[in-house]
């Protein structure tokens, strides 16, 4: 069994098709995924999508650059965060590859969300892009250690990795370790010790080799976890079983 750790099941590209793209995934032996919210207008959504559906599971959060948006107040997602089936805050995080400075209301807002995660106790899942030394300084200021969380989609060195697991986060991999020019971070996904570990695809994004190119979708986690079984040189049934008990264990799931 696998679980696919970020997706975003009610982007129209998978929402169109929702009951193919569950279907395949669980033919595939994915059984179950979180759905993850990054905006306020979409966040009831992706909640009841997963209180509809078996083995889903969702976040509330709006994503960094996600720059239409009324800001969220603390109350307001952790009011969020005690529904049925939502098990993290988050997609948050810094994104400074995209916008420009001055990004002082992106660093509230990631602020905003790590005090959310504290209040209702549920874990941070975490994006960072161009930012890596700002976001772990406000992961340390806010004491995001206290619930921690996951890395999400990890394009980091291992220096970052090594500080990320120090606050008690994982480290979830990609379809991006499935390319060839990513050396870098297939040497980084070799060395995450088994507890820290986590796979996703991102979905509707960065589907893998040999997919890329195209609409991603959980089914296709499985192209992740072959891959970190080669890199690591474990067997694929060592993938699963701990990317699956990190997953429970994580985000609390009995």
């Amino acid at each position: 069994m696998l679980i696919d750790s970020h997706c975003h099941l009610c982007f129209p590209e998978l929402r169109a098709d929702a009951d193919g793209v569950l279907s395949r995934m669980r033919a595939a032996g994915v059984a179950m995924a979180l759905n993850i919210s990054t905006s306020m207008r979409d966040l009831l959504a992706v909640v009841e999508f997963a209180q509809q559906h078996e083995g889903i599971f969702a976040s509330v959060g709006v994503h960094p650059d996600n720059t239409e948006e009324e800001e969220p107040d603390v109350a307001t997602l952790v009011t969020h965060a005690r529904a049925d089936k939502v098990v993290a805050v988050g997609e948050t995080g810094l994104d400074y590859f995209r916008l420009q400075e001055p990004l002082d209301w992106q660093r509230a807002r990631f602020r905003t969300h790590i005090r959310a995660a504290r209040e209702s106790g549920k874990p941070l899942v975490i994006h960072t892009r161009a930012s890596a030394q700002d976001t772990l300084r406000i992961m340390r200021e806010e004491r995001a250690d206290e619930v921690g969380g996951v890395m999400h989609c990890f394009t980091e060195g291992a220096d970052v990795a090594r500080a990320a697991m120090d606050l008690g986060f994982l480290i979830s991999f990609s379809g991006i370790i499935t390319f060839k020019s990513a050396q870098a971070l297939r040497d980084v996904a070799s060395i995450v010790p088994d507890e820290r570990l986590l796979v996703e695809t991102d979905a509707p994004y960065l589907a893998p080799v040999p997919h890329r190119g195209k609409t991603n979708e959980p089914a296709w986690v499985t192209h992740v976890a072959d891959t970190l079984a080669h890199l690591r040189k474990q067997p694929i049934e060592h993938i699963q079983r701990i990317t699956t008990d990190n997953f429970f264990r994580l985000f609390n799931i009995l």
